[in-house]
């Protein structure tokens, strides 16, 4: 169906860093919250959308997680690999090296690992293919230390750092048209991504959607009134303990 996505890429290659002692000894895709790892849980959520295959990309202890997919048959989902263990690549370089496996799909489905949420991915595509932008973030208006900037039409504009006062604007915009808004680490995406991508390499998504939002609409999908976990921290792990069962 052409309103409707099937795959979905889960960027599972990062260090972990700020979940130590775990991500010592473990990827941080396999901690655990109630029994099921973080990538179990993820997984699961696509399949209640109708998301059945998944490319993963994988470097830090990447044999844990195909050995974890292997002996539980992708939990029911055709899960493919995108092997990033010589380096990692961040969001958009790990993107770009898992092109061979995305590009036959008009659109599909991008979220990190390490999030737990209750976004209703059903409605997120309804707005993805109405306002047909090249990719539509999902965000929340909560406090972070980093924020996307979006217009009066809900298009991405920009993007600022209130900690360092850093502040980009590839978009010209008036101040009082200006909202901040909070990225949750879900995206969907036309297949013309790929040719719109003008690095290589490392390179982080969001640099290359203020490299290219000023001529190309980049959506957002407000889901403020659910719940979202960045389950980055030892102590987030608890809290998802109490909210996902």
């Amino acid at each position: 169906m052409h309103n409707s996505i099937s795959t979905a890429m889960i960027l599972a290659a990062g260090l972990g860093s700020r979940l130590k002692p775990w991500t010592d000894h473990h990827p941080k895709a396999l901690a655990i919250v109630n029994g099921k790892s973080l990538l179990e849980r993820n997984i699961l959520y696509l399949q209640n959308a109708g998301i059945f295959r998944v490319v993963i990309n994988v470097h830090h202890f990447a044999d844990q997680i195909q050995s974890a997919i292997l002996e539980n048959n992708g939990w029911g989902s055709n899960c493919i690999i995108s092997d990033e263990t010589s380096e990692v690549l961040e969001t958009g370089g790990g993107l770009l090296k898992a092109k061979p496996f995305l590009e036959t799909e008009n659109n599909f489905l991008l979220m990190n690992c390490d999030i737990l949420t209750d976004l209703p991915l059903k409605e997120m595509m309804a707005v993805h293919f109405a306002t047909n932008a090249l990719s539509t973030l999902a965000v929340t208006n909560r406090k972070t230390s980093r924020y996307l900037l979006v217009n009066n039409n809900k298009k991405l504009v920009g993007w600022c750092n209130d900690k360092t006062g850093e502040q980009k604007l590839p978009v010209a915009t008036p101040e009082a048209e200006i909202q901040k808004v909070a990225f949750s680490g879900i995206h969907m995406l036309k297949n013309d991504i790929f040719d719109q991508i003008p690095f290589s390499g490392k390179f982080s998504m969001i640099d290359w959607y203020l490299a290219i939002c000023n001529r190309q609409p980049i959506a957002v999908f407000d889901h403020s009134n659910g719940v979202l976990l960045d389950v980055g921290k030892p102590e987030s792990l608890e809290l998802a303990a109490n909210l996902f069962r």
